[in-house]
């Protein structure tokens, strides 16, 4: 083979080896499919299941649609059957009436109870107070336990479930124990918050 054949060859081989380069599939373990990968996940995961924001709205609504703070009545404390006191706001309003979200937060737990019926256990964005909903005549068809919800979402609607007589929503707020359960918390008197449409802190 002369010289000038052999550099013939030689360059044709070079030129393979770059266009196999060129057009060769990426491996997975290429830092660029590495980077590219948690964009992905991300993008992928859903939304309503991504945990609260840790910053709490200073504000809180009226969770009843349509019915203003000077429609409200302070009940806390007040009797109740078997000794009891009464531990959160009775909000009246027509049945099937929205239940909205008092805040930003994530439902927690969907409870159905001899007393309070249908119920909802919200925590609040920073997860420190639960907003408890219940005589629920039904919930939202679109919540689910574990759901991130902003405030104003519907959750539910006024009934009359469990022990109420007439159509309202019995509305509590509950400052959580160090053992973080929403079934174990200190009630507050809701009425201040929802006059004043600020947020427990």
């Amino acid at each position: 083979m002369t010289l000038t054949q052999f550099s013939a060859y030689a360059g044709i081989l070079v030129g393979v080896v770059l266009l196999t380069a060129m057009f060769a599939p990426m491996s997975p373990e290429t830092p660029e499919t590495q980077l590219a990968a948690p964009a992905i996940v991300q993008r992928d995961e859903p939304a309503k299941h991504r945990r609260a924001p840790v910053a709490a709205r200073s504000a809180l609504i009226i969770p009843v649609t349509g019915v203003a703070a000077s429609a409200l009545t302070d009940t806390w404390g007040d009797a109740r059957s078997e000794g009891r006191t009464h531990e959160g706001i009775d909000i009246l309003a027509p049945l099937g009436t929205p239940v909205r979200a008092a805040a930003d937060g994530r439902i927690v737990k969907f409870f159905e109870s001899e007393r309070g019926g249908v119920t909802i256990y919200q925590f609040d964005a920073s997860e420190r107070f639960v907003y408890y909903y219940a005589h629920l005549n039904s919930r939202a068809a679109n919540v689910a336990e574990g759901d991130v919800v902003r405030q104003g979402d519907i959750i539910g609607y006024v009934g009359r479930t469990g022990n109420a007589p007439i159509p309202h929503l019995h509305f509590e707020i509950q400052r959580l124990t160090p053992a973080h359960n929403w079934w174990q918390a200190d009630s507050m008197n809701p009425y201040p918050f929802l006059r004043d449409g600020r947020a427990p802190t």
